[in-house]
């Protein structure tokens, strides 16, 4: 009878978690489809303006666009952006694995590399093995455009003044509810467009290009650490809506062979209680 008690107890713990991860992934449902708008109506944004900074930008030589120099590169500013909580498969792990790439990749060439976190998770285990400057944890709990001007000014200010030589972002690109991709980008220096038939733009200035450049690049800076913003949290909503799914089907998996155990020892509990009876009634006879 132990057992029986011991199974039951199981039973309704793991009907008990079935029903919070069922729950959870019905809120990731209802949080993804905002933030899957918010995503694909910002991103065909980004990439338009992204371009067209990358083909004024390369009208001008370095001394005139400060945010195109190429340095020798000694220190590298990583900027991860993940969530401030877990229960979201290996989403905040594929950023953890792709800034430690980035990082030994630059160590290993003598470089200094410092980490600026957008989001908890990431930023505690990088805290172990790589100089954490400061964080942006509380930007995840609510994706703001004044949260990304914040960033983005403080990266230009590090670039501008000789800090860094490189900044990149390093975050996770929604695709859809079951497929995110790791993007690594560097934002700083403005890289160069491809020299193609295409890029023969020829622009009309008012005022004057290098007054449009030094507006048009915090605007542009702002949009893309927005976007990789806007495109984390959609990711994480999927990445947990996906993994509490499993995990819910998991669970409903594990109780059905628990009550079929606890239905073969209960079963085989009732039949030695009747031989036991059984027993008694033939000695009783006899």
């Amino acid at each position: 009878m132990a057992n029986l008690k011991e199974l039951r107890n199981r039973i309704a713990s793991v009907s008990s978690t079935m029903q919070i991860t069922s729950a959870m992934k019905m809120v990731s449902a209802a949080k993804l489809k905002r933030a899957q708008d918010a995503v694909t109506q910002m991103r065909p944004y980004a990439q338009k303006l992204n371009a067209l900074l990358s083909n004024v930008s390369a009208t001008l030589d370095s001394s005139e666009n400060p945010y195109a120099v190429k340095r020798p590169v000694q220190r590298v500013l990583v900027l991860p952006v993940c969530s401030n909580r877990g229960l979201c498969g290996a989403f905040n792990t594929n950023i953890f694995k792709a800034t430690k790439a980035l990082t030994a990749q630059y160590a290993g060439r003598g470089a200094e590399v410092h980490v600026l976190s957008i989001g908890k998770k990431v930023g505690d285990l990088m805290r172990k093995t790589t100089t954490v400057i400061g964080d942006h944890n509380a930007l995840m709990s609510a994706v703001t455009f004044t949260g990304a001007e914040c960033v983005s000014a403080e990266v230009m200010e590090a670039f501008s003044s000789g800090a860094y030589d490189e900044v990149y972002v390093i975050y996770n690109q929604f695709k859809n509810a079951a497929v995110q991709s790791v993007q690594t980008e560097c934002v700083l220096p403005i890289a160069s467009p491809e020299v193609t038939h295409q890029n023969n733009t020829d622009y009309i200035y008012s005022p004057s290009k290098e007054e449009i450049l030094m507006d048009l690049i915090p605007t542009t800076l702002k949009v893309q650490i927005f976007k990789a913003l806007l495109d984390s949290v959609a990711s994480e909503h999927g990445a947990r809506m996906t993994a509490m799914h499993k995990a819910t089907d998991n669970a409903g998996s594990m109780r059905n062979a628990l009550k079929l155990q606890y239905n073969k020892a209960r079963q085989a509990s009732i039949t030695n209680e009747i031989l036991e009876i059984v027993s008694g009634a033939e000695a009783l006879n006899g």
